[in-house]
């Protein structure tokens, strides 16, 4: 029993070194390995070899298939390109368990220890997640040690062999098991170099291995599947594209287990060997025959798993993809595009202001009010969207960025608020009451008001693009807006002094609009501030400090008698 138990917790070490080293390694490199992807679809064999990079860094082709899914759903890379990629995926992976299955145990405590001490000295920076990394490797390598120990320690036991051996007699039960291993590993690749160390303890025979490691494969294909259940059609078909191409390697290597067995086996002595080439073999002929049929692929799956024509929102493409939370440089991309969508909501409420102002539109009014139910909405989504985003798995400036879109989102919706609230004023104030502004008074309105577009599609521009400068222009014009809010409400009471009628009985809806207006601007200026403190270019305090003495309770010379 003991011995089970230490085989179980050393799979369990196995599984989770495999865990750190994906994670962080996304983390460290997320965005270069999303331009590398993205760079590499010119054509298919190019993409094969990029996914062959990535996966051989991230030690997973399943995570590979998670970020591949959240390009084809957001249209940056096509299906037939994505399906290429996978096939690479799959050879990197393959590769990754050539490596580990050499005796690198010795690598284990050097990594471990280097690891450590990166990351207590550097935590939270690029090398306190490089030094993660490490300590993921060094825990796969002790894993894999230990396995090997208490395999053999198993092999001992008469009841295990026993129940080892009922397995030779079934490939279709080997496959399965393999493939359940797999998905409930999170892990092709450690339950792979599991298999390979148990054929080597001769807990298991080596055609049994070869079973299990068809299944382990057709196993990582199904948990992209799995994963991605509730993601958009279009996330979904590159797994389900993925799924095919393991089926049909399956099918095409299942005969030749035998081959494998009766040509290589009396070349290759040692049962991981055989295990692991196996495996890399099954992986490169996959690649080599089914890479020129990615199009008709493809093609059946887009079949298989149509996009409707109405998967959307409002007709709206969704871009909150869940298969893209495993990729925290993905998912803060996707936040950005529904943020990003938010605003334009709220602009077409902000330009639709004037119109109803001008031509007493009361139809209109009510429709753009009830186009904040849908601020509302993105606002919660996008906010809970981010919050499934573990932080940990965040650098210091996707840290940033997710709570920069936290900011942007909130300022959005209480604008689309302040929006709602003009026009049921001037629907009740204005409209209903057959009440107009003065010819001066509209025209002051209309300049604040375009004033207020232009600031939120600057505003728009500096949260996409993070532009100092740009920022520095949209904080003045907070500055500025804030002048022209004074002068209007003076124009207007000057107004009130010369009896003008249109303005009396407009007064309080006038200055009301004025002050919401500029309330509105200051919470589009507000997307400026984040970004010039990290740039350094703003001050931690904007009080002079040569006026706090002569504005103190007692002043200077109350201060020196006492």
């Amino acid at each position: 029993m003991t011995h089970l138990l230490n085989l179980l917790a050393a799979i369990a070490l196995l599984v989770w070194g495999t865990h750190l080293v994906r994670k962080d390694t996304l983390r460290v490199l997320g965005a270069n390995l999303r331009k590398i992807l993205a760079q590499s679809v010119g054509n298919r064999f190019t993409a094969a070899m990029s996914g062959v990079g990535v996966t051989a860094l991230l030690q997973s082709s399943t995570a590979t298939a998670l970020i591949i899914s959240a390009f084809v759903a957001q249209g940056l890379m096509t299906l037939t390109s994505a399906l290429a990629v996978m096939l690479g995926a799959d050879l990197g992976t393959s590769l990754m368990a050539l490596l580990f299955s050499r005796d690198l145990s010795w690598l284990s405590p050097l990594f471990i220890f280097v690891g450590v001490v990166l990351f207590i000295a550097k935590q939270s920076t690029t090398a306190g997640y490089v030094g993660r990394i490490l300590i993921g490797l060094g825990l796969m390598l002790l894993a894999l040690s230990l396995v090997r120990a208490s395999a053999n320690e198993l092999t001992q036991s008469e009841a295990v062999r026993a129940l080892l051996a009922s397995l030779s007699s079934d490939r279709l039960l080997e496959i399965t098991l393999g493939a359940v291993l797999s998905v409930l590993s999170y892990s092709s690749l450690a339950i792979v170099l599991l298999i390979a160390t148990l054929a080597n303890s001769q807990v298991v025979t080596v055609d049994v291995a070869l079973g299990l490691v068809l299944g382990a494969n057709l196993g990582s294909g199904l948990l992209a599947v799995i994963t991605t259940l509730r993601s958009p059609v279009e996330a979904r078909q590159v797994p389900l594209g993925n799924l095919v191409f393991k089926v049909l390697g399956v099918a095409l290597m299942l005969p030749g287990v035998d081959l494998w067995l009766r040509y290589v086996g009396p070349y290759v002595h040692d049962a991981a060997n055989m295990v692991v080439l196996f495996h890399f073999t099954f992986n490169a002929l996959a690649a080599m025959c089914l890479i020129g049929v990615t199009q008709w692929v493809a093609r059946w799956v887009k079949y298989l798993l149509p996009v409707p024509q109405n998967n959307t929102i409002n007709g709206r493409q969704r871009h909150l993809d869940p298969s893209a939370l495993a990729t925290p440089s993905v998912a803060l991309s996707c936040a950005v595009r529904e943020a990003m969508h938010q605003a334009d909501v709220v602009e077409t409420m902000l330009r639709g202001v004037l119109d109803v102002i001008k031509n007493n539109d009361l139809a209109l009014a009510q429709s753009l009010q009830k186009m904040d139910d849908t601020v509302d909405r993105l606002h919660s989504d996008i906010k809970y969207y981010l919050t499934r985003i573990s932080r940990e798995a965040l650098n210091e400036k996707e840290g940033q960025r997710w709570a920069d879109i936290i900011s942007f989102t909130i300022n959005m919706e209480q604008i689309g608020d302040i929006v709602e609230r003009i026009l049921a004023d001037i629907e009740v104030k204005k409209i209903r009451s057959g009440r107009e502004f003065s010819q001066a008074g509209m025209a002051e309105i209309s300049e604040m008001h375009a004033n207020l577009v232009n600031n939120l599609r600057l505003g728009m521009s500096v949260f996409l693009t993070d532009d100092p400068r740009d920022a520095i222009k949209l904080l003045e014009e907070k500055t500025r807006f804030r002048d022209l809010e004074l002068k209007y409400a003076n124009n207007h009471i000057n107004r009130l002094s010369d009896k003008s009628l249109h303005s009396m009985e407009t007064s309080s809806l006038h200055l009301d609009l004025i002050s919401e207006l500029k309330r509105a601007n200051s919470l589009i200026c507000a997307i400026a501030y984040p970004i010039l403190e990290n740039s350094g270019v703003l001050a931690p305090n904007r009080l002079r400090q040569q006026a706090l003495p002569e504005l103190a309770p007692d002043g200077p010379a109350s201060a020196q008698s006492r």
